[in-house]
């Protein structure tokens, strides 16, 4: 798996194949799918965290059922656009799919998928807000606002990947 711009992956992409967005938390990682256009993301589960290995592995299962080619990660960073402490786990978790992507399960080929990171900033507050306006209760949201959070993150990269125009 390599870290790959946005606007490569169009190119890196098979047909068939979906983008698999994450939302990676302290306690939670967020799941989001897109179709196979690469147009619409939608909310699939969110992973409550325990070890890395299991962690790693329910996500390749998840590559395995979903026809997963590649990922995008969401990225905080802070208002001035600057990455924050949380952006090296971030990293460090990038850098943990590659490296144990094979003993965890990810198919043949899998050293070929993209990894993009979007920038994350207001994600997790934007949905909340949302969900509140709905009158969702909080009980409710907390069990869904990660992998809507995840499926915000993809669906930025999603927008951009179909008009360059909305990029940043």
């Amino acid at each position: 798996m390599m870290i790959r711009n946005i606007s490569d992956i169009p190119n890196l992409i098979k047909k068939g194949q979906s983008l698999l967005g994450i939302d990676y938390g302290s306690k939670i990682i967020g799941i989001a799918v897109s179709d196979e256009g690469l147009t619409i993301a939608s909310p699939l589960i969110s992973l409550t965290r325990t070890k890395l290995t299991a962690d790693i592995k329910a996500i390749a299962k998840i590559v395995i059922e979903r026809h997963i080619g590649g990922f995008v990660i969401g990225m905080p960073k802070n208002m001035d656009g600057k990455d924050n402490a949380t952006a090296q786990a971030v990293r460090a978790f990038a850098r943990s799919l590659t490296v144990n992507a094979e003993a965890c399960g990810f198919p043949s080929g899998h050293e070929d998928m993209p990894i993009v990171f979007w920038d994350e900033r207001l994600s997790t507050a934007g949905i909340e807000k949302m969900l509140i306006r709905n009158e969702m209760s909080r009980l409710h949201r907390s069990r869904v606002i990660d992998k809507m959070a995840a499926a915000y993150i993809l669906q930025g990269a999603l927008d951009c990947i179909k008009n360059v125009a909305v990029c940043s």
